[in-house]
């Protein structure tokens, strides 16, 4: 969806304030992939959308695209991709329109942008693009409306207008009619440079008014997080800082925690000014850090740490081309990004009830789901690398996980336990003592109100149903165990299948099992998660590779661990256990007396 749609669907429609974040490409692939969890962390507060910069002179354009491409399909945050045409041929910034437009982003802010590393001056090179404007103008032309196109806004005149003491008035006005051009050639949304003094954005945005500039003015906010870099950024911006901003940093420049205590507090002072004078939209530029931006939104009242709202129980790409889909297998539900992964080459999308999963077909596994960040692979080295001596070792490592114990699991791509896991952890320990091993579940959940912390989701005014699931591996002995029990319990479903594909259960081939469901205000019933047992034989796979390349892997060739891990991926079964009976049933009952 494009952002100045979102915006004014919040804003214009529902009165509502909305905020967004704006990261940047650390330089290794480590702080990659800690950025990216802390988008996680950030984007569970919903924020409106969130862009990534271009590197000058086109130096991250690679990783820029990537990270975007991530960001909107796998962290499913609506996305604004930053494109600027500094040493950019032709070819090359449609090489990256191409690319976003075929992972379904639509949103880019457009920018002359600085020159390269070492250059003062930017210079237009052959084949280039000299500024924003041309930049804007190609891409309404080439890409017509698919595109919404975002500019920036120099509340303080652009930095190469201002000299010292600031812009001329001719600097400034002629700033504001080249602004005026940007957005008659295209651009519908305005993003300003940073700036600390409020006053110069209040007149910016009257006299863009004056001039007939009508559409979003979004005021850019950067936290002040170190003095240094505080210094840094408005030098290199040419912003003017106050003299109550220099009185209040000065005696406590060294003392970091104090400068970053007053930034958040400058930063809420600014933004609560702002929002007084009926501007609804705050950017933030996070500096890829996380505490500062949020402690402004949480003393604007904007975010809530304990409401973290969900429009479904897994959280919906903000792809364009799966804007439909409300309907996944359960499987994935620990391990999202691997399913979007899997699922990325399908040509339409289960919508509403769920269709013939084997029609379009999910993408083979590959080397992506098995690749972890690297701070979750030191939670995994320190938890899961200790030494196996026997299968009760074994039990006893999936028992310490579901009661809390551990923080990571090798089937899991989320940090720690889902806070409905809390209803039934103590049950799920038992069972995993007893050599049922479980990855995933859900408590049976029958009409609680769709704002409940633990297992709310969909809005305001709702009910939310769930049945009773757990997925585990065990023993073949195990397995005829339980099969056994379930014939003593006709609302428990069962299907299981071993590494190799051999299955056994109580439903067919083909009978879907909505497992979790709602009912909204004005709205047909929503049945967000399935089992289903077409995709339930591709999950196996993945579940059973896990075993080896998620946990064996964490043990030297020839140790003993590893050989037992390896021998429980080749003998156990995978069980997808359903107890239908949302309202009296006892799934536990299954494995009572084993």
């Amino acid at each position: 969806m494009k952002v100045i749609e979102k915006i004014r669907e919040a804003v214009d429609g529902e009165g509502r304030t909305v905020f967004s974040f704006e990261f940047f490409p650390p330089k290794t692939e480590e702080g990659v992939e800690n950025l990216f969890e802390r988008m996680d962390r950030m984007v569970a507060h919903n924020p409106t959308f969130c862009d990534i910069t271009w590197g000058a002179g086109g130096s991250t354009a690679d990783l820029t695209l990537e990270i975007a491409n991530r960001m909107q399909n796998m962290i499913s945050v609506e996305t604004m991709m930053h494109l600027t045409c500094t040493n950019m041929p032709v070819e090359k910034i449609d090489h990256a329109l191409d690319n976003i437009k075929n992972n379904g982003i639509q949103n880019v802010l457009a920018l002359r942008g600085d020159p390269p590393h070492g250059q003062d001056k930017f210079v237009q090179i052959e084949g280039g693009f000299s500024c924003a404007l041309d930049l804007v103008k190609h891409i309404r032309a080439k890409y017509g409306d698919y595109f919404g196109i975002t500019v920036a806004g120099y509340p303080e005149a652009h930095p190469d207008m201002i000299q010292e003491g600031g812009a001329t008035l001719e600097a400034y006005s002629n700033d504001l009619a080249y602004l005026k051009k940007k957005v008659d050639a295209g651009a519908d949304l305005i993003i300003t440079q940073l700036f600390y003094d409020t006053d110069i954005f209040l007149k910016f945005v009257s006299d863009c008014r004056q001039i007939g500039i009508t559409c979003p003015i979004v005021p850019g906010i950067m936290p002040i997080n170190n003095y240094k870099g505080f210094l840094r950024m408005t030098g290199f911006c040419k912003t003017k800082i106050t003299s109550e901003i220099t009185t209040a940093l000065d005696p406590i420049k060294d003392n970091e925690e104090a400068v970053k205590a007053y930034g958040i507090h400058l930063g809420t002072e600014m933004c609560k000014k702002i929002l007084a004078h009926g501007i609804k939209t705050v950017h933030l530029y996070t500096l890829n850090m996380e505490k500062s931006a949020l402690a402004i939104l949480m003393n604007l009242g904007l975010i809530e740490e304990s409401k973290v709202t969900r429009s479904l129980p897994w959280r919906p790409p903000a792809n364009v081309f799966r804007a439909k889909e409300d309907v996944r297998p359960i499987f994935w539900a620990n391990r999202p990004k691997s399913y979007i992964l899997r699922t990325s080459g399908w040509d339409q999308y289960p919508r509403g009830r769920w269709g013939d999963s084997q029609n379009p077909s999910y993408g083979a596994l590959t080397d992506h789901q098995f690749m972890r960040p690297r701070t979750r692979d030191k939670k995994l080295q320190e938890e899961w690398a200790i030494p196996i001596r026997s299968i009760q070792d074994v039990h006893e490592r999936f028992m310490n996980y579901c009661l809390g114990k551990l923080r990571s699991s090798p089937w899991s791509d989320l940090d720690g336990l889902q806070p409905e896991t809390k209803i039934i952890d103590e049950q799920l320990g038992q069972i995993n003592l007893k050599g049922f091993l479980t990855i995933n579940s859900q408590p049976a959940v029958n009409g609680v109100k769709s704002g409940s912390p633990t297992v709310g989701w969909g809005g305001p005014g709702g009910y939310v149903y769930q049945k009773a699931y757990i997925e585990f591996f065990c023993s073949v002995e195990k397995l005829n165990q339980l099969v056994e029990k379930c014939k003593a319990l006709p609302s428990v479903t069962y299907i299981a299948v071993n590494k190799e594909g051999n299955r056994l259960s109580n439903v067919g081939a083909n009978a879907v099992n909505a497992v979790t469901w709602g009912v909204f205000p004005a709205k047909e019933i929503i049945q967000p998660t399935v089992v289903d047992p077409a995709s339930f034989m591709v999950w196996k796979d993945e579940a059973f590779e896990i075993w080896t390349r998620g946990w064996a892997c964490l043990f030297p060739e020839a140790d003993p661990s590893r050989a037992l891990l390896e021998e429980i991926q080749r003998s156990y079964y995978l069980v997808s256990l359903v107890d239908n009976d949302f309202i009296h049933g006892d799934v536990f009952a299954a494995f009572k007396d084993i």
